[in-house]
């Protein structure tokens, strides 16, 4: 009962962009009295769904955590085992979310790594990168998202594409690593 209780709250807050008050609350679950609201956002509050901020509530990131059912083989089919956990995908995705910010992906240069245009990257903020790593870089007052590398013979920094119609990209003047690709998100349709 809780959880569809938690399902109307969420549809709420996907089509306004807020929680409702107390009042509306009574409306959208049915409740004859503000208490039992009150109990519910408690429950709510002390299993981390929501926080309480000067009287005010907001969500957390574990109130828009999905089920986690299991795994799927993605070779041959095998019976799958349902199995109930949640998970957040800032959990998943974002180690630390204070050094952490989303861009949207323009270009074509990485489709060998499974980046297309339109993908959304999430970056971790950071100065260095091991040789390999996705970074957002700045070459020559140019930002871009390259393939950090290093030449073997003369140890100097450049950035390479992940499609075969582009060339290495050696600096110039300079190169700065400002963070490095922790995850990829694609929405179908």
């Amino acid at each position: 009962m809780s959880t569809d209780k938690l399902g109307l709250l969420k549809k709420f807050f996907k089509k306004n962009r807020r929680l409702p008050s107390y009042s509306e609350m009574l409306k959208i679950f049915g409740f004859s009295s503000k208490n039992a609201v009150f109990k519910l956002i408690n429950k709510w509050v002390e299993a981390n769904l929501l926080t309480k901020n000067d009287g005010k509530l907001a969500p957390t990131s574990h109130f828009f955590a999905l089920p986690l059912l299991g795994t799927i083989k993605a070779g041959y089919p095998i019976l799958a085992e349902e199995n109930r956990n949640y998970l957040t995908l800032d959990d998943y995705l974002i180690e630390d979310p204070t050094s952490a910010f989303l861009l949207k992906v323009s270009g074509d240069s990485l489709t060998g790594v499974g980046i297309f245009e339109g993908d959304i990257v999430v970056i971790e903020k950071k100065k260095q990168a091991t040789i390999g790593d996705i970074v957002l870089a700045q070459i020559d007052h140019e930002w871009t998202l390259k393939i950090f590398r290093k030449n073997r013979s003369s140890r100097i920094s450049y950035l390479q594409a992940a499609n075969p119609k582009y060339p290495d990209f050696y600096p110039k003047a300079s190169l700065e690593i400002f963070g490095v690709v922790k995850a990829v998100v694609r929405k179908f349709n």
